[in-house]
């Protein structure tokens, strides 16, 4: 008689969601747009694109006082849906990279800094379905999610995302698909990075099997 590959064990991977899952640069562009036309306030958008990963605030804080930044976040994320889901693209490689998982026995989760509601419009938007969506989050803070939900792996595009998951105690896998370059996440010390989403599925069947990698 045949006998059967023995089952893996449970695990659960982590997703940062801006730049790793999405491409947020057309939506969060025409909200800030938006943001600029309503208020009277230069924003310059083409730079803002740039620097996407921390929280909304550190961004604001270059175009407006102390005393509004609190005032006009809540504004944005309040005309977010409006502007920002519609234009915004899924990754390349994102849907299959949840499904990998899900295949694979795992549970995906994604945990970011965006503000979570709107996390879950783009989400949905696309088609992409983790089990579930942890908001508000940034840097180590991300480590309390990843460590209440049992994440082994956790995957971003941005050294906050690599301070991350060393936080959970995490294995931290990177891509190159935002504001950092394999250099730099590196430097930070991810543990892997790929060029992009596309390659995750291989590397973790490769991964959960012991057999090294290339990366």
């Amino acid at each position: 008689m045949t006998s059967q590959p023995a089952a893996r064990p449970p695990f659960t991977v982590g997703f940062d969601l801006d730049m790793t899952l999405i491409d947020s640069r057309p939506g969060i562009h025409a909200a800030y747009t938006a943001l600029a036309a309503e208020t009277g306030v230069w924003i310059d958008a083409d730079l803002a694109v740039t620097r996407l990963g921390p929280p909304l605030e550190q961004e604001l804080a270059h175009w407006f006082p102390d005393e509004r930044v609190r005032e006009m976040g809540d504004r944005y994320r309040e005309i977010y849906p409006a502007y920002a889901v519609e234009p915004t693209p899924a990754m390349p490689g994102a849907r299959e990279a949840i499904t990998a998982v899900r295949v694979l026995g795992g549970r995906a989760v994604v945990v970011t800094a965006k503000h979570e509601p709107n996390a879950e419009l783009h989400l949905a938007h696309l088609g992409i379905e983790p089990d579930e969506t942890i908001g508000w989050l940034w840097a180590e803070a991300k480590a309390e999610a990843l460590r209440e939900h049992g994440a082994s792996v956790y995957v971003g595009d941005h050294i906050g995302d690599v301070r991350g998951a060393r936080a959970a105690g995490a294995l931290s896998v990177a891509v190159p698909t935002g504001p950092c370059d394999e250099a730099a996440l590196r430097a930070a010390g991810a543990d892997v990075v790929l060029a992009d989403l596309t390659a995750f599925p291989a590397w973790l069947e490769a991964h959960l099997d012991g057999r090294p990698v290339a990366v």
